[in-house]
Order: structure tokens, then sequence, then C-alpha cells
């Protein structure tokens, strides 16, 4: 049994399917400037408001865009963990913006869940809980 492929057949899976290399592309750049987003809304919610507007629209556009996709590459994972739990980030982000008051603690509630969620195992992250 071997883990890693011979040296030389190494690439040759992802080299054959140009597809699936340009959507791969795709998802880094659309999560790097999610990432950019939660950074610069992590800012103004924490103290410089400055950037709140930028910050919440390059977190929402990328990620809407990419929960598109992955709704496009699986159309049940609205019912799962990792689909459900996009909605109740929405929830969060109106309930941070209609109550700062309480911004802090949401923002960083988020923070927290949303990598636990993301990096669950498989089983955990695609549980269907809906539907």
């Amino acid at each position: 049994m071997h883990l890693v492929p011979e040296r030389s057949n190494a690439g040759r899976v992802m080299a054959g399917n140009r597809e699936l290399s340009w959507r791969r592309w795709l998802s880094i750049a659309l999560r790097t400037l999610h990432l950019v987003g939660v950074v610069l809304a992590g800012i103004a919610f924490l103290g410089n408001g400055d950037h709140a507007v930028a910050g919440v629209v390059l977190m929402l556009l990328p990620g809407f865009a990419l929960f598109a996709i992955d709704v496009w590459q699986r159309p049940g994972l609205w019912r799962e963990v990792a689909g459900a739990f996009i909605f109740v980030k929405l929830l969060a982000m109106m309930a941070m913006l209609l109550a700062p008051g309480i911004a802090e603690h949401l923002f960083w509630l988020l923070l927290v869940t949303s990598s636990v969620v993301s990096h669950a195992p498989h089983g955990f992250r695609h549980r269907r809980i809906l539907g």
C-alpha cells in the first residue's frame, strides 16, 4: 500500500483535469479574499470602525460565492452541518450589526466556531441535520 504516489506519477492526477485545477485556484482566491474580509471586519468590530463596510463586503461576497460553488458541487450541502452553519453565521452577522454591544463577543464566537466546523472531520461536517 502506497500512501504517497511514486515520484514518476506525482502530479499526474491533477495535471489531467484542468477544470478541477481551475476550480481549486478559484476557491483559494475566494477563501483568501474572505479571510481578508474577516480580518477587516474584526478590526471594525473590535475597535476601529473605518473598514467596516469593506470588511463586511469582502467577507460576504466571496463567502456567498464559495457557498454557491459548494452547493453546485454538492446540492444537499445546505442540509448538512457545514451548510446549515452558513445560515447560523449569517444570522449572527445580522445580530452583530443590529446589536453592536455584543458584536465583539459574537465575532469571537463566529471565528472559533467557524474554525471548528470547517476543520472538523468529514463525518461531522457532512452529517445531515435538516430535511
